[in-house]
């Protein structure tokens, strides 16, 4: 044939993947036709927008994926500027948006902004009712800095904790104390926990996590009974798996909260609450995106509303399961239905206006066609309920590159 054609990829119903139904000119299961920029300006202002996930999509560790590059082409015009709407949401949260951003901007060769930028932790800026509480941050990084310019004003992070009480980190012999330290008996307890992604030294930061909860947050006195329930607890990034350069996935901060669980449960005989969890695939994210895509639009002065989202990542159970979780909330809310525990965003940014979110799954990271999703063991968080439909994608492609030029033949902007 002398001329390629569009397809979207669907599931048979036999189970494979396969091409089908031709949507628009000018690509194909081939590849690109080539072309290094986006060429002629499209006719009419956006109406969809795009939800990047970063590892595993564009980048793979240190390694921009090659068929990123392609695609970062394809979002902007030839002076450099996005033609839609777009927001990178990532489940890493162990550095500033800024500093996210200008990565970015080096892997791709376009200019990112922090506000395009969403870490795992950045809605946690709307729990403001725990904001002046003396918080236990856990992670690694600038912690500190991180915490606060989330807005929380009061934190104490593990080594601080481990430095005021020595005897409590036991595990290293190296690092136990040689003679036995004063008893601190000024220290103001602790009122929270804050986990902002997974520590380097996770027996530490287990302990100390675990002394604080069972001591009401005063960790150098022991209690007769185990209070319950315990001190609150947010959290950031439920990511079990994460894929860098190695072959196989790697731990996430998803594993840490595993064995901070199941600990708790062994010890205490009960379960653990969190009083917060952000990150994909919780809607609050979701939420916080499309407030963030609607920004854009009023920027550029695109007056036509946003209804399209289209979320493109590499795994089925943070990724894939988020975007789905989200669309059906978008289509509880067209038909009036009142859902309970997701105000904190939209009473700060407003209800959702976007009737659809598509989920996009690439090949070039965690996922893995070798085993379908629903009998594969679900790598979800304990508290989100394991549903076959929401790990299915709307299309599956190879790379971010076949999911742009994918999205532009379904809006009808293929000329471009």
């Amino acid at each position: 044939m002398g001329m390629y054609r569009c397809f979207t990829a669907v599931r048979a119903a036999s189970g494979p993947w396969v091409w089908k139904h031709p949507l628009c000119r000018a690509w194909g299961p081939q590849g690109s036709t080539g072309r290094s920029y986006s060429g002629s300006l499209p006719k009419t202002p956006p109406t969809f927008g795009f939800l990047f996930d970063i590892d595993g999509v564009f980048v793979r560790g240190h390694r921009a994926i090659p068929a990123a590059l392609e695609a970062a082409r394809k979002l902007v015009d030839s002076n450099g500027r996005l033609l839609m709407p777009v927001v990178f949401v990532t489940n890493a949260g162990n550095c500033a948006p800024q500093v996210k951003a200008q990565e970015l901007s080096n892997f791709l060769g376009l200019q990112v902004e922090p506000e395009q930028v969403i870490l795992s932790s950045s809605p946690l800026k709307f729990f403001s009712k725990f904001h002046k509480k003396r918080m236990l941050v856990s992670g690694q990084g600038p912690v500190v800095d991180h915490a606060r310019n989330l807005g929380f004003q009061n934190v104490v992070t593990i080594d601080e904790l481990r430095q005021t009480f020595p005897v409590l980190d036991m595990v290293d012999l190296e690092r136990r104390p040689k003679t036995m330290p004063p008893l601190k008996t000024d220290f103001p307890p602790i009122e929270g926990v804050l986990l902002l992604g997974e520590p380097v030294r996770w027996e530490t930061s287990l302990q100390l996590i675990i002394d604080v909860l069972l001591s009401n947050g005063s960790p150098g006195a022991g209690l007769a009974a185990v209070p319950y329930p315990h001190l609150p607890i947010l959290i950031s990034n439920m990511d079990l798996l994460w894929m860098a350069e190695a072959k196989m996935p790697r731990f996430g901060h998803g594993t840490f909260l595993l064995c901070l669980e199941s600990i708790y449960r062994k010890i205490t005989g009960k379960e653990l609450k969190y009083a917060g969890l952000v990150g994909k695939p919780n809607i609050t994210t979701y939420q916080y995106a499309e407030s963030l895509i609607r920004k854009q639009a009023e920027t550029r002065s695109w007056r036509a509303p946003i209804r399209r989202l289209y979320a493109v990542g590499d795994n089925p159970v943070s990724d894939i399961y988020g975007a789905n979780l989200y669309n059906r909330y978008l289509q509880k809310t067209r038909h009036g239905e009142v859902q309970e525990g997701y105000e904190v965003i939209e009473e700060k940014q407003g209800s959702p206006t976007a009737e659809k979110c598509f989920s996009i799954l690439v090949r070039s990271g965690v996922y893995s066609p070798s085993q379908r999703q629903a009998e594969a063991p679900f790598h979800g968080h304990r508290d989100f309920v394991f549903d076959p439909s929401l790990l299915e994608p709307s299309h599956l492609v190879a790379d971010v590159h076949e999911a742009v030029q994918l999205v532009l033949c379904k809006e009808g902007w293929d000329h471009i």
